[in-house]
């Protein structure tokens, strides 16, 4: 069930530079707007993880992603197209504009469009795609509760979106 009201205080958040948490298929996610400099270096510092690895980008659909990517293979692109929405990530070639925090040391991005209904509508009400990466700190468990994300993040983050995880064992995704 997607609650409305939710999505919309968290998308708020997202626009005004916040870092928030929300559930994924597998794990819960941090997330922010990744053309927003200052919220992915707070994102980054709060994970302790080094702008040098590069972030995941999520989307409820492929338009999102388009102002990211360069040009993708098609026998490729027919491929990546088939295994979404789910939980799968594709590093595949970065535009030239997309900026070093979320590609890091790589001339590609990690990108997934996501089958999770609530972060469907997250970025649908954020009106692009946002950053995903596992709501944690480096080299710790990733949070799958609401309950880890406080005792882990704490006040630390913006706003915390509950809901369920969307049923996939394990993310295929970072740390």
């Amino acid at each position: 069930m997607v609650r409305e009201h939710a999505v919309a205080v968290a998308a708020h958040h997202l626009h005004r530079g916040g870092v928030i948490a929300y559930p994924t298929e597998a794990v819960y996610g941090l997330g922010c707007d990744p053309a927003d400099a200052a919220a992915v270096a707070r994102l980054l510092a709060l994970k302790q993880r080094s702008w040098r690895k590069g972030l995941i980008v999520v989307a409820a659909d492929f338009e999102q992603l388009v102002p990211y990517l360069g040009e993708v293979e098609p026998a490729l692109l027919a491929t990546v197209l088939q295994s979404w929405p789910g939980p799968h990530t594709w590093l595949l070639p970065a535009a030239a504009q997309t900026p070093l925090w979320l590609r890091g040391e790589h001339s590609s991005l990690a990108v997934r469009i996501s089958a999770h209904p609530l972060v469907v509508a997250l970025c649908r009400r954020f009106g692009g795609a946002i950053v995903s990466t596992s709501a944690n700190r480096s080299g710790r468990p990733p949070c799958r509760s609401p309950l880890r994300v406080v005792r882990q993040l704490g006040g630390e983050i913006d706003y915390l979106l509950h809901g369920a995880l969307g049923g996939v064992s394990r993310a295929d995704t970072d740390s």
